[in-house]
C-alpha cells in the first residue's frame, strides 16, 4: 500500500474552549512567533496531543500549564483542519474552569476574558462559520 504523502505529518491538538457561566465570556490566551501559524496572536488554551496521550487528561495538563486552571472537560463541541494547514486537526473542548486563577503560563503572553461576538475580532486563523455559531450561541 502506497503511503500518502504528508501522512506521518498528520497532529492532533485539543483545545480548550473555558467558559464562564456567570459573566458569559470565554478565556483566550495571546501567542507570540508561533512556529506554525505566524499570524497567531490569539487562541484557545491547549496544545498537541502525543500518540499515547488520553485525551481528557491531555486537555487538563495543556490548560493547566497555559492558564494556572483546573477544568472540566464538558464534552468536545467542534472538530476541524485548518486552510493555512491541512495537516492539522483541532479537537475543541467546551470546559468550565473548576479551581485556580488565570495566569499566563508556557507560551502564552497574556490571558483575556471576552465575550463570543469578540472573538473573531481578535482571531487571525480561519474561524469556521459553525463554531462561530454555537460561540454565540453559548455566549
Amino acid at each position: 500500500m502506497k503511503e500518502e504523502k504528508g501522512i506521518n505529518d498528520f497532529q492532533v491538538i485539543v483545545l480548550g474552549i473555558i467558559f464562564n457561566p456567570k459573566e458569559r465570556k470565554i478565556l483566550v490566551g495571546k501567542r507570540e512567533n508561533d512556529p506554525y501559524f505566524p499570524k497567531l496572536k490569539w487562541t484557545f488554551p491547549g496544545g498537541r496531543l502525543t500518540p499515547d496521550g488520553e485525551i481528557n487528561k491531555s486537555l487538563k495538563e495543556r490548560i493547566k500549564a497555559q492558564t494556572g486552571l483546573d477544568v472540566k472537560n464538558l464534552g468536545a463541541v467542534f472538530s476541524k483542519t485548518y486552510e493555512e494547514k491541512r495537516n492539522l486537526l483541532a479537537i475543541y473542548f467546551l470546559c468550565e474552569a473548576v479551581k485556580g486563577k488565570p495566569k499566563a503560563g508556557e507560551k502564552l503572553k497574556t490571558l483575556k476574558w471576552v465575550r463570543a461576538v469578540e472573538l473573531e475580532k481578535l482571531f487571525a486563523t480561519s474561524f469556521h462559520p459553525r463554531l462561530r455559531e454555537y460561540l454565540h450561541h453559548i455566549g
